[in-house]
């Protein structure tokens, strides 16, 4: 099966060169593997570069699955504006009211929370004032490499935050946070009475068919076709190369745990945009921009200017080895989705990614070639 899919995504190729080129740059800055799905006016493209495992020849997979990191951070939204539009929780509830053993400033609204505006430090750790990293819970490096493999509970990443001094005044600023979304995993499964991973299914994934799919609990397995994710770290005077295709994600539950594909990525949030999730009133507060992030409840909205309007994302990396693209118009007509994985290059991803990123939204979202 994965043979004539790839054979399907060559063909593409030929037709739409540009998005193979565009995928082709991410493999040349240094990362291992890319594969891409593309839904337009067109109609789908799906291709794939790079290598599938390092000492191989064969590309990822294009129906392969992956950790998308924060991309789950909008399903997670999603899941919480769900309860408000059936009246179990209201977006501007003190989260305290329905956490109350947690000791949380009681100012701290549901909608803060999907909005980075609740100044809760982030467990994962987070620049301090000065600009400093302060680590959090083991995240990166070798640290992180020894540690994959620990399994973590919600409240317990909630409580080791709560530990740290608030970022601001709540409601103030804005600042990216997990915390935020571990919180309303706790916040699901109180106002649902149900388990995180059942709701998910429940509302979410069943709903939409998206069976490649699944929250993982403390599951360290990559079910299914996948690509190999490997993470590049300094043990004492050495650089070391691991392969992290097994990670235990609990780390992040709520706030990047998800396993998905590049079809069920593109499937949810053309549903979601399009109005089939959510009601319009809840859909135009997720979709509505704020702060210095331009983050919404659970999205990011970006201006690409005259050429490419307005697009809508939320992209995501896993603490090693793999990261996702979620990138969408404001109503769902045209989605790109995309699975990454790292290499052995020694590439700082927070500097090609970018330039790479840029290369691609302008392929699909900007100019005549990707208005059709």
């Amino acid at each position: 099966m994965t043979d004539m899919l790839q054979t399907v995504a060559d063909d593409a190729g030929q037709d739409r060169p540009e998005l193979q080129k565009a995928i082709e740059e991410f493999v040349d800055s240094g990362f291992a593997g890319v594969q891409m799905r593309v839904r337009d006016e067109r109609g789908e493209w799906v291709g794939s570069a790079g290598v599938r495992k390092l000492g191989d020849v064969e590309k990822p997979p294009t129906d392969g699955r992956f950790w998308v990191g924060s991309s789950t951070k909008t399903f997670v939204a999603t899941l919480v504006l769900q309860l408000v539009a059936d009246g179990m929780i209201g977006l501007d509830d003190p989260v305290a009211d329905h956490l109350p053993r947690l000791g949380l400033d009681g100012r701290i609204t549901v909608r803060m929370l999907l909005q980075h505006t609740s100044g809760l430090h982030s467990y994962t750790g987070e620049l301090d004032s000065d600009g400093a990293f302060v680590p959090g819970i083991p995240a990166a490096g070798k640290a992180w490499v020894d540690n994959r493999f620990h399994t973590y509970r919600p409240e317990e990443l909630v409580r080791f935050a709560l530990t740290k001094p608030a970022r601001f005044e709540p409601g103030s600023d804005q600042s990216y946070s997990n915390t935020n979304y571990t919180l309303a995993v706790l916040l699901i499964e109180k106002a649902a009475g149900r388990p995180y991973a059942e709701e998910m299914q429940r509302r979410i994934l069943g709903p939409l068919g998206l069976s490649g799919t699944a929250v993982p609990g403390s599951s360290p397995e990559l079910p299914g076709p996948h690509a190999h994710g490997y993470y590049r770290y300094q043990d004492a005077d050495q650089w070391k190369i691991a392969d992290v295709t097994r990670q235990n994600l609990s780390l992040l539950v709520g706030a990047g745990d998800l396993i998905s594909t590049t079809r069920d990525l593109g499937t949810f949030f053309s549903a979601l945009l399009g109005g089939k999730l959510l009601p319009a009133d809840l859909l135009a507060e997720m979709r509505t921009p704020h702060g210095l992030l331009g983050y919404g409840l659970g999205l990011f909205v970006q201006d690409l200017g005259p050429d490419g309007g307005i697009i809508v994302h939320h992209n995501g990396g896993a603490p090693g080895g793999y990261g996702a693209l979620m990138i969408s118009t404001p109503d769902g007509s045209r989605t790109l989705t995309a699975g990454l994985t790292t290499g052995d290059a020694a590439i700082d991803p927070a500097q090609e990614f970018p330039k790479a990123l840029d290369r691609l939204i302008k392929a699909v979202f900007c100019g005549e070639q990707a208005k059709g």
